[in-house]
């Protein structure tokens, strides 16, 4: 979900988990989301809110289930963890976000337990390769989301030079 820039709407904070998910072949899954309130349209790893009853990882693992329908007995980490400051629905979240990593291979994406928002709002999902992510016209969340994978995955993610930046 995006960051907006706008310091007109109070800040909430919002404890949430997201899931960097990969197949066989090293490819990403991300969701395309539609927000409600203005219809921006961006991409973005599963994950969502962390309830007060459950820790980061039954979080990441609850979420990855309901989105998603894929196994959660690869998430590892988390491996990173990104400060956000976006727009949900009318709504500025700021969280803390930690970043887990799953290995799904061949899995099909089949969400559980969307909510009704989730139902309307989720526009469908993708596996996405290094070289197409790269492209100007995508609109990944969050915005450092290729340095990350650089980072934490490495392979067909790092950079052509080879090198993390």
């Amino acid at each position: 979900m995006t960051a907006d820039g706008r310091g007109d709407v109070p800040a909430v904070t919002r404890p949430a988990v997201r899931i960097i998910c990969l197949d066989n072949a090293e490819r990403v899954l991300l969701l395309h989301w539609r927000d409600p309130f203005d219809g921006r349209v961006f991409w973005e790893p599963p994950g969502g809110g962390v309830e007060a009853d459950e820790s980061e990882l039954d979080a990441a693992r609850r979420e990855l289930t309901e989105e998603t329908g894929l196994p959660t007995q690869t998430i590892t980490g988390p491996v990173v963890r990104v400060q956000r400051d976006y727009s949900w629905a009318g709504r500025r979240l700021i969280s803390l976000e930690p970043f887990f990593v799953a290995r799904v291979g061949e899995a099909q994406v089949r969400p559980t337990a969307l909510t009704d928002e989730e139902q309307i709002s989720l526009l469908g999902f993708y596996w996405w390769r290094p070289e197409e992510l790269d492209d100007p016209g995508v609109v990944v969340e969050p915005g450092e989301l290729l340095a990350l994978l650089a980072a934490h995955v490495g392979g067909g993610w790092l950079p052509k030079d080879g090198k993390q930046h």
